[in-house]
C-alpha cells in the first residue's frame, strides 16, 4: 500500500530560530502573509521560505514518508 508523503515545518522553525528571524519579524518586515504563516503553523503544503532565510528546502521542510 502506497502512503501519501506528509510534510513537517520542524526545520524551518529551528533555520528561523538559528538566524533570529520570528514570525513577528517576517510579517513586519518581509510582509510576509499571515494566512501562509498560519498554514505553516499547521504543516499544510505552502510555498517555502528559503530565498528570506537564504537557506536550502532541507533547512525548511521535511518529507516523512
Amino acid at each position: 500500500m502506497n502512503h501519501a508523503p506528509s510534510f513537517s515545518y520542524e526545520p524551518l522553525w529551528a533555520t528561523m530560530k538559528g538566524k533570529g528571524i520570528s514570525t513577528y519579524k517576517l510579517i513586519n518586515t518581509y510582509n510576509f502573509n499571515k494566512g501562509t504563516l498560519y498554514h505553516l503553523k499547521r504543516g499544510d503544503n505552502v510555498k517555502v521560505l528559503c530565498q528570506i532565510l537564504e537557506c536550502r528546502i532541507e533547512d525548511v521542510v521535511e518529507i516523512i514518508y
